[in-house]
């Protein structure tokens, strides 16, 4: 969405005082009004270890607790929602996207088994509606409260002129700990590991580039009703990223225990996010190890078949840009597979047994430089192992 039109030249005051702060677009009342709207869903996210306020120049977080640890690491990442923003904008529906912002940052951190402490957001639009910003920021804070995650402060910016009126984007920011020799990686994976998959809630927050521009080459409106979809097409793009970080961080309790060590069942995670789930895995794989996936475990969702219809979209393509149908992904020992299966479950995780870790052998390696699409060696800077996907999808 941008909005093409001039803004209005502002005109001096009548007492001739010249061009004031407000009549350069930018509201300062609104954006107070917006923090008295956001403070008591930001205040439920805060624990004893948060000090002070919500208003302040910085958020404080007591961390005297890392006292206890043998040797604390601090994990971070900062991450935004990417395009989907504009779905939500064009269906003026701000109270989810929030879920979006949370999961894309706290399930990086997680991935190393990191709990996540507190977190930060920053919000710029182009006119701050008070009853908007206080939707976007209680999405946030009730994620951050399902992560168990402290949102200790943040920011508005009013960008006018940059943005249009109805045009904002969010970022955000989280830090978190973990016990240096509890640290979950590459490192520790091993041949006969076993790869299980957590069900998605949807397309998440990556790839919305592509899906918009499918679904605007089909000619389908946001409010369509799609029978295979069982609402709307909107409502569908609008679903929530699903957050694991509490998920996650349990079975590291269920399979690991408190104390760190050099033979952890559960070795590792990967957080499937942009470049899809093969590159995603490669990551926290080591180099000279194999994951074989196959995709006959598990059926694509119905909007990931509907984008590939709609836009004859080739398959490589969807698997290196959506997670169709797999949100986050867990490396356990081959005898812990059912206990973490189990363990999921209780907690309303639909997830199952999608592939094993081998070696890697000549014939892999071969495999990358014909440019066999099935097969991924490292990504994104990262030049870790392999993984293979086999079989079609269910």
């Amino acid at each position: 969405m941008t909005n093409s039109a001039p803004q209005p030249t502002a005109a001096p005051s009548a007492a001739g005082t010249g061009i004031t702060y407000a009549a350069a677009g930018v509201d300062v009342e609104a954006g107070d009004r917006a923090v008295e709207l956001m403070k008591d869903a930001v205040k439920a996210t805060h624990n004893a270890s948060v000090l002070g306020g919500v208003g302040g120049f910085a958020g404080l977080f007591d961390v005297s607790r890392l006292l206890a640890y043998r040797r604390p690491l601090l994990a971070t990442s900062t991450d935004g929602v990417g395009t989907k923003v504009a779905i939500a904008q064009a269906m003026d529906v701000h109270d989810t996207i929030g879920f979006d912002l949370v999961g894309m940052v706290v399930d990086d951190i997680v991935v190393v088994g990191a709990e996540p402490l507190y977190m930060t957001d920053y919000i710029a639009c182009g006119k701050v509606v008070p009853e908007r910003i206080a939707d976007i920021v209680r999405g946030i804070a009730a994620a951050c409260a399902q992560a168990g995650t402290a949102l200790v402060g943040g920011e508005t910016a009013e960008h006018p002129g940059l943005l249009g009126q109805n045009e904002y984007d969010v970022a955000g920011a989280a830090t978190g700990v973990v016990e240096a020799d509890a640290l979950l990686g590459p490192e520790r994976v091993k041949p006969g590991d076993v790869v299980l998959g957590m069900a998605s809630s949807g397309i998440h927050s990556n790839g919305y580039s592509l899906v918009r521009r499918v679904i605007n080459h089909a000619g389908w409106a946001l409010d369509r009703q799609v029978s295979e979809l069982g609402r709307t097409l909107g409502e569908e793009l609008l679903e929530p990223t699903r957050v694991y970080a509490g998920d996650c961080l349990d079975l590291v309790r269920t399979l690991n225990g408190t104390a760190g060590g050099a033979d952890l069942p559960l070795r590792g995670f990967s957080h499937v996010t942009g470049g899809g789930l093969a590159a995603n895995l490669a990551r926290v794989l080591p180099k000279g190890l194999l994951a074989t996936v196959d995709r006959s475990t598990w059926e694509l969702p119905a909007i990931f078949k509907l984008v590939a219809e709609l836009g004859g979209v080739p398959q490589a393509d969807l698997e290196r840009t959506l997670n169709l149908g797999v949100g986050m992904v867990a490396i356990v020992a081959a005898d812990a597979a059912d206990t973490a299966l189990a363990r999921l479950a209780e907690r309303g995780v639909a997830a199952w047994a999608m592939g094993t870790v081998g070696t890697d052998d000549a014939g892999a390696s071969s495999s990358a430089a014909s440019g066999d699409p099935d097969y991924v060696q490292g990504a994104k800077g990262v030049d870790g192992g392999s993984v293979r996907l086999v079989n079609t999808y269910a």
